[in-house]
């Protein structure tokens, strides 16, 4: 038996703060072999997840404290939908689609959530970036992730 408890998301919560990514996360399953891949992620307000699509696999997440802003986008980085999930939607999580180019962008005081998705884990394979968004750590990710805070559906992603 395991048991996933609220002081493991303070302690997430804990290392995200001192985390150049403003994130962490936790494995449940075993190994990257895992048929089933599923793992606690905690992100503070300012973590950036650059837009991505998974080919081949779909993603599940129910957020277990916070809110998040899930975005998806066309292949030139349109924004094709706006999602509110978590504390004060009408929403507690969220799958995406095999291809569906996404991003999850959190609220101001962070967001933790449960993902779930097909393994086995290879790094090679597990997502694909965004051209038209920078990659994490480059000079131009804090002028988009504030544009991501206020992109709406028909939006297109700064210059």
């Amino acid at each position: 038996m395991k048991l996933l408890s609220r002081t493991l998301l303070d302690e997430l919560a804990a290392k995200a703060a001192s985390s150049p990514r403003a994130r962490a996360h936790h494995n449940i399953h075993a190994t990257a072999a895992d048929p089933v891949q599923r793992f606690l992620v905690v992100a503070c307000g300012d973590s950036y997840f650059r837009p991505h699509r998974h080919r081949t696999r779909s993603e599940l997440a129910v957020i277990v404290r916070g809110r998040v802003d899930v975005l998806t986008f066309d292949e030139r980085g349109r924004v094709t939908a706006r999602y509110g999930v978590g504390d004060g939607t009408d929403s507690m999580g969220y799958e995406t689609s095999q291809g569906a180019w996404h991003t999850v962008v959190p609220g101001a005081g962070g967001g933790a959530f449960l993902e779930i998705k097909e393994g086995p884990y290879d790094p090679a394979t597990a997502a694909e970036f965004a051209p038209w968004a920078p990659a994490e750590g480059h000079a131009s990710v804090p002028k988009f992730l504030e544009w991501l805070r206020g992109a709406q559906p028909g939006d297109t992603p700064p210059a």
